[in-house]
């Protein structure tokens, strides 16, 4: 019912259906109905009156005699089946000549016409479209339904020849379920379902409330009494009673996917074709094609299909549209489901299944696919995916696959269907300008500034590091010259000379050979892998007083390098500390001896008797002290000195 409606509203707001000129006013329906479509959307003038059989706001169904109609009605009309209406309006084109009201009066209230048996045949012919007609069946569900803002139930009616939907005002109530499986008679108006390109796909009845559905039989037991079918064994109860007949239709092949599906396409007219036929077909070749009248997705097909080729070339131009006219299939000046179209869109991602190849595509700002079904060769699907960059505007050309089983319900989703790999073509490639690139130019930009930061941050930290390192050589190297010139043992010195070339070489093993046999400092208990540097320690005068020696690791040059430079200054200060120690050593002897004959002098007799004094005065003892006295010394001493 909403394809219906929806398909109707919009052809009557249509505003190319309006005739600019002034013809004859048409005051009969038997007039209207004589009209072909073509000359309906010329907008003919009309006022007759006629009976209503079926009223909701916006649309109105009325009948005089055997002829009816339907009405666009204004929505401010209210009306009653059985009313006498005078309608005034302009015709317009449909599935059948339509009127576009202007007015409709109410003349006054009547009997309501009385409905004509109808038989499931006449339904589906379009013989009774628009009357109020009588149909004998069984209610196979019952269902409510939300249409245009109002609840109604929707009955699926089963006739001797198909299914019929009913939809009846409830006034808000609950869906009749008592009707389940019971034979009733149904009283409505005769109203066709329709597709995109105003093909009738099915019928319904109009029904004005539960009053007008008459009871026959009830069913013999309530469905919710029934016993429980096993779920794997529900297929028992199937029966089908399929009286179809056979078809033949002519057309020109669009689309072949052998063993499945093939698409011909006749002028404005496409059809979807399924068919165990599984010989390759040539696109563009006129066939004959026969079988048996169905249904897929709402949209007509034949089933059970057989092809005939007539070995003549009349390729189908596919026509350009664009992803609104695709969407749009509610307007019939759209209606393209299963033509073979072109289109351009932006490849934004694609992907390849175990039979598909699937392209995601972007157009006027919205998606749709485009997929290509890979042909079995040898019971496989040969052959890998055309690859196109994605950001690349292409063209693909294709079989235009609605996935809406109801188009009118507003934009729907569709897809491509490719014929081969040549319905993909490249038209622009993508800019350099993309948010990947600029994500991937943002990323290295990042990428160098942080290696420039760590950079700096390393050379800052090394740098760091080895000021620090220098201000520690620095301070040892001051506290080794204060030990030099303090009364710190020479071997410990030595050492500590030792131990700081040690931290000048990252901890390489440090030691010191002095000439007289002692070894001061860090020796490794193994050569045989390491470099040995070594630097004589200087005298003033005379052979060295020895060396220092460092085992450098060979693998490290930059050491290796740096190893004669630290030993020099190391063997410097040795050789200042073993000088220092000397001359302090003769100093200290020259203040207590006698130069002459090396016997203690006066100050050592002082030093040495301070000493012993506090000895005693500490141990409380006493001591003795013999004084000689010679006379004439000091001259001898003055002049042998």
């Amino acid at each position: 019912m909403k394809k219906l409606i929806s398909a109707l509203a919009l052809i009557l707001c249509c505003p190319s259906c309006v005739w600019a000129g002034a013809p004859t006013t048409l005051t009969t329906l038997r007039a209207i109905r004589a009209l072909s479509n073509s000359q309906a959307a010329r907008g003919f003038p009309v006022a007759f009156e006629a009976t209503v059989t079926s009223f909701q706001t916006g649309m109105v169904f009325v009948q005089d005699g055997d002829m009816a109609i339907f009405v666009g009605a204004p929505k401010d009309a209210r009306l009653d089946p059985g009313d006498r209406v005078l309608v005034k309006g302009a015709t317009a084109a449909s599935f059948r000549p339509v009127v576009e009201s202007s007015s409709i009066t109410l003349l006054r209230h009547g009997a309501r016409v009385h409905p004509v048996p109808v038989t499931f045949s006449q339904l589906i012919g379009a013989q009774r479209d628009c009357m109020l007609v009588k149909l004998h069946a069984v209610v196979h569900s019952a269902d409510l339904a939300l249409d245009l803002g109002m609840r109604s139930a929707d009955l699926q009616l089963l006739t001797d020849g198909g299914i019929v939907h009913a939809y009846v005002g409830t006034n808000g109530a609950d869906a009749p379920s008592y009707l389940l499986d019971a034979e009733v008679e149904v009283t409505g108006v005769e109203a066709g379902v329709f597709d995109d390109k105003m093909e009738l796909i099915g019928v319904s009845l109009l029904v004005a409330s539960l009053d007008d559905i008459k009871v026959l039989k009830r069913s013999s037991a309530s469905p919710w009494s029934l016993p429980f079918t096993p779920m794997d064994q529900v297929l028992t109860a199937y029966s089908v009673h399929n009286f179809s007949q056979r078809v033949k239709v002519h057309g020109t092949i669009t689309y072949d996917q052998p063993g499945s599906t093939v698409v011909i396409q006749n002028g404005a007219i496409s059809l979807w074709i399924t068919t165990a036929f599984g010989q390759p077909l040539r696109i563009g070749e006129q066939t004959d094609v026969t079988g048996f009248p169905d249904l897929r997705n709402g949209f007509l097909t034949l089933t059970q299909a057989e092809i005939k080729d007539t070995g003549v070339l009349a390729p189908i131009t596919p026509l350009h549209v664009t992803w609104r006219q695709l969407a749009a299939t509610g307007n019939t000046a759209f209606g393209h489901h299963h033509d073979l179209v072109s289109l351009e869109g932006k490849v934004v991602m694609e992907t390849q299944e175990s039979a598909k190849d699937i392209y995601f595509l972007v157009a006027d700002g919205h998606p749709f696919t485009a997929i290509y079904h890979r042909p079995v060769v040898n019971g496989e699907h040969p052959g890998d995916m055309k690859q196109i960059r994605l950001g690349s505007i292409v063209n693909v050309t294709g079989i235009c696959a609605i996935d809406d089983a109801n188009p009118f319900n507003g934009p729907v989703d569709f897809s491509i269907l490719l014929r081969s790999f040549d319905d993909i073509a490249v038209v622009a490639r993508p800019s350099l300008l993309t948010i990947r690139n600029l994500t991937l130019l943002v990323g290295l930009l990042l990428a160098v500034v942080i290696a420039v930061g760590a950079r700096a941050w390393y050379i800052e930290r090394k740098l760091r590091r080895h000021t620090s390192a220098m201000a520690y050589i620095e301070r040892r190297r001051s506290l080794i010259l204060e030990d030099i010139n303090g009364s710190r043992p020479l071997a410990e010195i030595v050492e500590n000379i030792t131990e700081l070339v040690s931290v000048e070489l990252q901890g390489a093993p440090c030691w010191c050979q002095i000439a007289d046999g002692a070894q001061l400092g860090i020796y490794p208990p193994k050569l045989d892998r390491l470099r040995i540097v070594s630097h004589d320690v200087p005298a003033r005068s005379g052979a060295p007083l020895g060396a220092v020696f460092a085992a450098i690791d060979p693998l490290l040059t930059k050491l290796s390098e740096n190893a004669p430079e630290a030993l020099a200054g190391a063997a410097g200060l040795i050789a200042l500390a073993i000088e220092t120690r000397r001359l302090y050593s003769d100093l200290l002897h020259r203040s207590e001896f006698d130069m002459l004959t090396d016997i203690h002098n006066r100050f050592s007799l002082d030093k040495h008797l301070k000493t012993e004094i506090e000895v005693a005065r500490l141990n409380a003892g006493i001591f003795g002290l013999i004084y000689i006295d010679l006379d004439c010394f000091k001259q001898i001493n003055d002049q042998y000195r």
